[in-house]
């Protein structure tokens, strides 16, 4: 018998979620001493606000598809 599929949506727009992220991510960095952790979560903190930016792109009208 095969699973059924979660089909629920998300409380939250994923910007909203990205960006939650991002912000966490940041705070718990400055709270942090320079060290490997830190460094990691401020990656975290850029690549999630890079994927925000891309889904902006890519849900914007001005976007064509092409002909």
């Amino acid at each position: 018998m095969t699973k059924k599929r979660n089909r629920s949506r998300p409380p939250q727009p994923l910007q909203e979620r990205l960006r939650q992220i991002a912000l966490g991510a940041r705070e718990k960095a400055a709270s942090l001493p320079p060290g490997h952790e830190r460094d990691r979560l401020l990656e975290t903190a850029v690549s999630t606000e890079s994927a925000a930016a891309i889904d902006r792109w890519l849900s914007s009208p001005a976007l064509q598809g092409p002909k």
